[in-house]
Protein backbone atom coordinates (compact mmCIF):
# COMPACT_ATOMS: atom_id res chain seq x y z
CA UNK A 1 0.00 0.00 0.00
CA UNK A 2 1.20 3.04 -1.09
CA UNK A 3 0.64 6.82 0.24
CA UNK A 4 -2.72 8.14 -0.87
CA UNK A 5 -3.56 11.65 -2.14
CA UNK A 6 -5.90 12.24 1.56
CA UNK A 7 -2.20 10.71 3.18
CA UNK A 8 -0.46 13.98 1.71
CA UNK A 9 -2.96 16.81 2.18
CA UNK A 10 -3.16 15.71 6.25
CA UNK A 11 1.18 15.51 6.41
CA UNK A 12 1.21 19.04 4.49
CA UNK A 13 -1.23 20.36 6.59
CA UNK A 14 -0.42 19.55 9.91
CA UNK A 15 3.60 20.73 8.80
CA UNK A 16 5.28 18.20 7.48
CA UNK A 17 6.80 18.11 3.96
CA UNK A 18 8.71 21.19 4.90
CA UNK A 19 11.90 21.62 2.76
CA UNK A 20 15.27 21.30 4.40
CA UNK A 21 17.28 22.84 1.48
CA UNK A 22 20.94 22.55 -0.19
CA UNK A 23 23.61 23.84 1.84
CA UNK A 24 26.59 25.11 -0.09
CA UNK A 25 29.25 21.89 0.20
CA UNK A 26 27.83 18.57 -0.23
CA UNK A 27 28.90 15.24 -0.75
CA UNK A 28 27.47 11.98 -2.90
CA UNK A 29 27.33 8.78 -1.11
CA UNK A 30 26.42 5.90 -3.04
CA UNK A 31 25.53 3.32 -0.50
CA UNK A 32 25.68 -0.31 -1.36
CA UNK A 33 26.08 -0.55 -4.86
CA UNK A 34 27.98 -3.30 -4.57
CA UNK A 35 27.39 -6.67 -6.65
CA UNK A 36 25.53 -8.67 -3.52
CA UNK A 37 22.48 -5.97 -3.99
CA UNK A 38 22.92 -5.59 -7.55
CA UNK A 39 23.06 -9.10 -8.91
CA UNK A 40 19.81 -10.40 -8.63
CA UNK A 41 20.22 -13.79 -8.71
CA UNK A 42 21.81 -13.33 -5.27
CA UNK A 43 20.35 -13.44 -1.83
CA UNK A 44 20.13 -9.85 -1.45
CA UNK A 45 19.77 -8.97 -4.72
CA UNK A 46 17.59 -7.20 -7.09
CA UNK A 47 17.70 -5.41 -10.71
CA UNK A 48 18.87 -2.29 -10.47
CA UNK A 49 20.26 -1.14 -13.43
CA UNK A 50 17.96 2.27 -13.61
CA UNK A 51 19.14 3.20 -10.45
CA UNK A 52 23.07 2.71 -11.76
CA UNK A 53 21.67 4.44 -14.58
CA UNK A 54 20.79 7.64 -12.33
CA UNK A 55 23.80 7.35 -10.49
CA UNK A 56 26.42 7.75 -13.17
CA UNK A 57 25.73 10.83 -14.43
CA UNK A 58 25.60 12.06 -10.66
CA UNK A 59 29.14 10.55 -10.01
CA UNK A 60 30.24 12.13 -13.24
CA UNK A 61 29.42 16.05 -12.31
CA UNK A 62 30.99 15.35 -8.69
CA UNK A 63 34.39 14.34 -9.94
CA UNK A 64 34.38 17.46 -12.72
CA UNK A 65 33.21 19.84 -9.58
CA UNK A 66 35.76 18.38 -7.05
CA UNK A 67 32.96 17.16 -5.38
CA UNK A 68 33.42 14.43 -2.39
CA UNK A 69 32.69 11.02 -4.03
CA UNK A 70 31.81 8.54 -0.89
CA UNK A 71 31.02 4.42 -2.17
CA UNK A 72 29.80 2.36 0.97
CA UNK A 73 29.69 -1.29 1.12
CA UNK A 74 28.02 -3.92 3.49
CA UNK A 75 30.75 -5.92 4.63
CA UNK A 76 32.04 -8.91 6.80
CA UNK A 77 35.25 -9.82 7.76
CA UNK A 78 34.66 -12.45 10.73
CA UNK A 79 35.02 -15.56 9.69
CA UNK A 80 31.69 -17.25 11.91
CA UNK A 81 29.83 -13.32 11.39
CA UNK A 82 30.58 -11.89 14.93
CA UNK A 83 30.63 -8.52 13.46
CA UNK A 84 27.18 -8.97 12.30
CA UNK A 85 25.58 -8.91 15.76
CA UNK A 86 22.45 -10.12 16.13
CA UNK A 87 21.34 -8.60 12.64
CA UNK A 88 22.01 -12.24 10.86
CA UNK A 89 20.07 -13.50 12.96
CA UNK A 90 17.03 -11.85 11.09
CA UNK A 91 18.64 -11.76 7.84
CA UNK A 92 20.74 -14.85 6.79
CA UNK A 93 21.86 -13.26 3.06
CA UNK A 94 24.26 -11.09 5.22
CA UNK A 95 26.67 -14.42 4.96
CA UNK A 96 26.79 -13.60 1.49
CA UNK A 97 28.72 -10.22 2.07
CA UNK A 98 32.22 -11.54 3.36
CA UNK A 99 34.92 -9.37 2.63
CA UNK A 100 37.24 -10.63 -0.22
CA UNK A 101 34.28 -12.12 -2.41
CA UNK A 102 32.72 -10.33 -5.63
CA UNK A 103 29.61 -9.83 -3.34
CA UNK A 104 31.75 -7.09 -1.54
CA UNK A 105 32.79 -4.96 -4.58
CA UNK A 106 30.79 -2.31 -5.87
CA UNK A 107 29.42 -2.72 -9.17
CA UNK A 108 31.58 -2.64 -12.06
CA UNK A 109 29.20 -0.23 -14.28
CA UNK A 110 30.47 2.69 -11.16
CA UNK A 111 33.66 4.86 -12.03
CA UNK A 112 35.34 4.66 -8.70
CA UNK A 113 38.09 6.15 -8.75
CA UNK A 114 41.78 6.81 -6.44
CA UNK A 115 40.31 9.79 -5.11
CA UNK A 116 37.16 8.31 -3.91
CA UNK A 117 36.45 7.07 -0.73
CA UNK A 118 35.03 3.73 0.23
CA UNK A 119 33.95 3.18 3.40
CA UNK A 120 32.78 -0.31 4.90
CA UNK A 121 30.46 -0.70 7.08
CA UNK A 122 28.56 -3.40 9.36
CA UNK A 123 25.09 -2.02 10.16
CA UNK A 124 22.21 -0.24 7.88
CA UNK A 125 23.13 3.04 8.54
CA UNK A 126 26.63 4.93 7.33
CA UNK A 127 26.65 6.70 10.53
CA UNK A 128 26.98 3.90 13.13
CA UNK A 129 29.89 2.43 14.20
CA UNK A 130 32.36 4.26 11.17
CA UNK A 131 33.97 7.42 11.05
CA UNK A 132 31.08 8.90 8.59
CA UNK A 133 30.56 11.43 10.50
CA UNK A 134 34.21 12.88 10.92
CA UNK A 135 34.85 12.59 7.92
CA UNK A 136 31.92 14.68 6.58
CA UNK A 137 33.00 17.01 9.62
CA UNK A 138 36.76 17.50 8.83
CA UNK A 139 35.74 18.11 5.40
CA UNK A 140 32.89 20.71 6.13
CA UNK A 141 30.07 18.88 4.69
CA UNK A 142 26.79 20.35 5.04
CA UNK A 143 24.98 18.10 2.53
CA UNK A 144 24.92 14.84 1.50
CA UNK A 145 23.11 13.85 -1.68
CA UNK A 146 22.05 10.09 -0.89
CA UNK A 147 21.96 7.63 -3.87
CA UNK A 148 22.04 3.70 -3.33
CA UNK A 149 19.81 0.88 -2.02
CA UNK A 150 17.87 -0.22 -0.56
CA UNK A 151 15.06 2.69 0.37
CA UNK A 152 13.92 1.03 3.22
CA UNK A 153 16.83 0.08 5.07
CA UNK A 154 20.48 1.43 4.50
CA UNK A 155 18.79 4.58 2.00
CA UNK A 156 16.38 5.22 4.61
CA UNK A 157 18.76 4.71 8.03
CA UNK A 158 21.51 6.76 6.54
CA UNK A 159 19.18 9.76 5.84
CA UNK A 160 17.46 9.58 9.27
CA UNK A 161 20.90 9.95 10.86
CA UNK A 162 22.21 12.40 8.68
CA UNK A 163 18.99 14.76 9.66
CA UNK A 164 19.64 13.85 13.01
CA UNK A 165 23.37 14.86 12.65
CA UNK A 166 22.90 17.86 11.25
CA UNK A 167 23.61 17.31 7.35
CA UNK A 168 21.35 18.13 4.61
CA UNK A 169 19.73 14.89 3.52
CA UNK A 170 18.53 14.59 -0.12
CA UNK A 171 17.63 11.31 -1.18
CA UNK A 172 17.45 11.22 -5.23
CA UNK A 173 14.11 9.70 -6.14
CA UNK A 174 15.97 7.85 -9.29
CA UNK A 175 18.80 6.94 -7.76
CA UNK A 176 17.69 4.96 -4.99
CA UNK A 177 16.37 1.02 -5.66
CA UNK A 178 14.90 -1.65 -3.38
CA UNK A 179 13.99 -5.06 -3.70
CA UNK A 180 10.31 -4.40 -2.46
CA UNK A 181 8.02 -1.52 -4.63
CA UNK A 182 5.92 -0.97 -1.86
CA UNK A 183 8.89 -1.06 0.44
CA UNK A 184 10.56 1.21 -1.48
CA UNK A 185 7.28 3.46 -2.18
CA UNK A 186 5.92 4.07 1.59
CA UNK A 187 10.07 4.63 2.27
CA UNK A 188 9.93 7.49 -0.06
CA UNK A 189 6.80 9.42 1.03
CA UNK A 190 8.12 8.86 4.54
CA UNK A 191 11.31 10.40 4.17
CA UNK A 192 10.57 13.10 1.86
CA UNK A 193 7.53 13.82 4.98
CA UNK A 194 9.57 13.40 8.19
CA UNK A 195 13.72 13.43 7.46
CA UNK A 196 14.80 14.44 4.01
CA UNK A 197 14.57 16.09 0.71
CA UNK A 198 13.24 13.74 -2.30
CA UNK A 199 14.22 15.46 -5.09
CA UNK A 200 14.51 14.38 -8.87
CA UNK A 201 17.78 13.80 -10.58
CA UNK A 202 17.47 16.81 -12.76
CA UNK A 203 16.90 18.71 -10.13
CA UNK A 204 20.18 17.41 -7.81
CA UNK A 205 22.00 17.46 -11.37
CA UNK A 206 21.44 21.26 -11.64
CA UNK A 207 22.17 21.89 -7.89
CA UNK A 208 25.60 20.33 -8.54
CA UNK A 209 26.62 22.44 -10.95
CA UNK A 210 26.14 25.38 -9.27
CA UNK A 211 29.02 23.88 -6.40
CA UNK A 212 32.31 22.66 -6.13
CA UNK A 213 35.58 23.44 -7.48
CA UNK A 214 34.87 25.75 -10.42
CA UNK A 215 31.35 27.31 -8.95
CA UNK A 216 30.72 31.02 -9.27
CA UNK A 217 30.30 32.17 -5.85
Amino acid sequence: MTATTDDEKLFKERGFNRRIGFGENPALVVIDMQKGFTKPDQALGSNLDDEIAAIVPLVEVAHRRGIPVIYTACVYDDPEFKDAGIWINKIGGLATLRAGTENAEIDDRLDVRAGDALMHKKYASCFFGTDFGSRLTSRRIDTLIITGCTTSGCVRATAVDSCQSGFRPVVVREAVGDRSQAAHDQSLFDLDAKYADVMGLDDVLAYLETVGHNSER
